[in-house]
């Protein structure tokens, strides 16, 4: 029997062992879930199936002689078997244990992908994929707060676009409301210029003040949110202005992060006013509304108040302003009708669960996107190694520039002390990458759902689960075919030979690649991919300590090593750039 080339280890065993079923107990039990994870510790072989102690209740049987059955099952013959050794352990847990030969075909079928995609198929059918991150405020700066959001989301359109789905990233900026109407009429009066909006936050920190401490003011900025709101020329005008330079600015910080977001991916909260009519009416027509306490309200099933009582979601206020709810239900319902999505992400923080909960609950009830996933993405705080939420020493939130700016700096002299003869110019590149890739991972690599303590040292570190120590074991790597004078390109035709405990497990880490992408694009966690990325560099740096490369005992063992040195490099830099994170060739 000739085994499939499919390089996803997972999939064939389930097959193999659904096989195996089915062979022992009738076709009855084929479609089982043979409950295929990988093995905790190498003792306990590669993988591990589960499945008898379940499978047990429905056969009438002990699970140990469930898994004896199985096992019986599975064919041990052939020069392309799979199997080194198959061990039944504790109540009826099955140890596979993977030949060499077996791994040797399969990762010489990933390096030798025609696509260059290391085995990682394309979707089938692609979705269209609406994905909505970053959401700063106009005219106000970005602060650690949005470095969450922004990078979360941007990992997660960066996986599902590598799989093939049609994703529209989506900016939806803070750019109408309330406050507007205060800041608009301080720069009328003020007769501020454009090249003067450069410091949007001390602009809109001046109008606060005033508007705090001037009545008349504060009676103007309220005539001028009525003006902006009833499309006065004049005060569109420098409304316009403000969204320009606000989009000017975001487009620097993300320039700097290397984040995927453009000007055109903009949809502010603006956007949406000629349609909050529209889906009042939509509400209307399917009698969902209601009053309460003078405003209109909807009340999906399933959520209480604290008292106990059904929670209303206000999409009306008693004065007929418009809330977030109407917004958000109006951007529901345009990203599955006119931009044909049937997957909407929300990349926002954990509080705002119930809201995306309640707006999910109406769109269903509206009878928006039948079949549509709507996900929200919560995500916890930054928090300081006071754990409290991360500030600067003053007291003041961290603007995002300066953290940016903080960590190249950081990075620079970190690299600097590691390999003082570089050349300036070098240094920078390279402290860039470095400095923006701890940021990002430091974040990425926790579970989203958590919060995390900001910390510059453990994040700098050349070792444990960091970017450096990823980005380090690329370097490593390069720095062999440096040495041989080697061309990764070159090495298409070379086979790759497992042969020693340190391939074989490095060998099972590579061509986890495709079910760990499958993964993060289903659980939209990126920390999966951190994770696997850290565990890959770990075998490698014990790989390239017990199995010399450029010195191995004769050509094809040092042409095998190289091979496997590049489909491993090959992975840091499609698995980090996932990330958001680049690579660099020397350090």
């Amino acid at each position: 029997m000739v085994l499939p080339i499919m390089p996803d280890l997972q999939q064939i065993l389930i097959a193999r062992l659904q096989t195996a079923v089915a062979a022992a107990f009738g076709d009855a039990y084929a479609k089982v879930d043979p409950l295929v994870r990988l093995s905790a510790q190498a003792q306990f072989g590669d993988y591990q199936a589960n499945l008898a102690m379940s499978l047990s209740k429905q056969v009438n049987a002990k699970p140990r002689d469930v898994a004896g059955k199985i096992v019986e099952a599975l064919s041990l013959h052939g020069d392309d078997d799979i199997f080194a050794k198959i061990e039944i352990a504790g109540p009826g847990f099955i140890n596979l244990h993977l030949t060499d030969a077996f791994l040797s075909q399969q990762l010489n079928a990933m390096a030798s992908d025609a696509e260059g995609r290391l085995g990682v198929p394309k979707a089938s059918p692609p979705l269209t994929v609406v994905v909505d991150y970053s959401s700063p405020n106009v005219a106000k700066e970005m602060h650690v707060g949005h470095l969450r959001s922004t990078i979360i989301g941007d990992s997660i359109a960066r996986v599902l676009e590598y799989q093939g789905h049609k994703v529209i990233r989506q900016n939806h900026l803070g750019d109408w409301g309330t406050q507007f109407g205060m800041l608009i009429e301080h720069l009328i009066e003020k007769g501020l210029k454009d090249a003067e909006l450069g410091d949007l936050t001390s602009l809109y920190q001046e109008a606060k003040r005033r508007f705090d401490a001037e009545p008349d003011f504060s009676r103007r900025a309220r005539k001028r949110v009525v003006s902006l709101q009833g499309g006065d020329e004049e005060t569109l005008s420098v409304w316009r202005r403000l969204v320009e330079a606000s989009a000017t600015y975001f487009q620097r910080v993300y320039n700097r992060l290397g984040v995927l977001l453009e000007p055109t991916d903009i949809r502010g909260e603006s956007f949406y006013n000629d349609r909050l009519a529209p889906v009042m009416e939509s509400l209307q027509k399917a009698g969902l509304l209601s009053e309460s306490e003078g405003a209109t309200v909807v009340t999906p099933p399933g959520f209480m108040g604290k008292d106990g009582e059904p929670l209303p979601m206000i999409v009306r206020k008693s004065d007929g302003g418009f809330l977030y709810a109407t917004t958000d239900l109006a951007g529901g319902t345009f990203r599955v009708k006119e931009l044909g999505a049937s997957r909407v992400i929300y990349v926002t923080g954990a509080p705002q669960a119930q809201h995306f909960a309640m707006v999910f609950a109406v769109l269903k009830m509206m009878g928006v996107g039948e079949g549509v996933k709507f996900e929200h993405v919560p995500f916890g705080s930054v928090l300081g190694p006071d754990g409290k939420v991360f500030k600067t020493r003053e007291g003041n939130t961290v603007r995002l520039e300066d953290l940016i700016q903080e960590a190249e700096e950081r990075a620079a002299k970190v690299i600097a002390e590691k390999n003082p003869d570089l050349p300036a110019e070098e240094r920078t590149k390279i402290a860039h990458a470095v400095g923006i890739g701890a940021l990002k991972y430091a974040d990425l690599s926790s579970d989203r759902i958590k919060d995390y303590i900001f910390d510059w040292d453990r994040m700098l570190a050349f070792d444990g689960n960091t970017a450096p120590y990823i980005q380090n074991a690329f370097v490593r790597v390069h720095g062999i075919f440096r040495k041989g004078n080697v061309d990764p390109a070159s090495l298409g035709d070379k086979t790759i030979v497992i042969a020693e405990p340190a391939e074989h497990a490095l060998a099972l880490k590579l061509l986890q690649l495709p079910s760990v992408i499958e993964s993060v694009a289903q659980s939209l966690e990126p920390h999966r991919m951190c994770t696997y990325l850290y565990e890959t560099a770990a075998a490698y740096h014990k790989f390239f300590e017990t199995c010399p490369v450029l010195t191995a005992p004769n050509d094809a063992t040092r042409w095998s090593r190289l091979r496997l040195s590049a489909v491993t490099a090959a992975t840091f830099k499609l698995g980090l750039g996932l990330l958001g994170i680049e690579t660099i060739e020397r350090m």
